[in-house]
């Protein structure tokens, strides 16, 4: 089998791309896995932007993000953080 090369050769095995399990709870904001953890952030922060959750660099949860996070707000840093409890190995 031929390797690919260009922009995007191998990005479906590499750590960002690679298919994950999503908890329910994060499957309730960003949809149904398996998913890259690239596609979990990007949806996380759409989902964000179009609820005008972000507060400088603070997200403001809803009852969603309160079901994700455990708390009301949290730092951008601290999203990510949050996200791989929620992140399991694709079967």
């Amino acid at each position: 089998m031929a390797q690919k090369e260009g922009p995007g050769a191998g990005e479906e095995n590499d750590g960002l791309h690679r298919p994950l399990t999503l908890s329910e709870e994060l499957a309730n904001v960003v949809g149904d896995g398996p998913m890259g953890r690239a596609d979990v952030v990007s949806g996380m922060w759409d989902y964000i932007k179009k609820n005008d959750l972000q507060d400088g660099q603070e997200i403001r949860a809803d009852d969603k993000l309160k079901a994700v996070f455990h708390k009301d707000r949290v730092s951008m840093f601290e999203m990510n953080e949050i996200l791989s409890d929620h992140l399991g190995e694709a079967r």
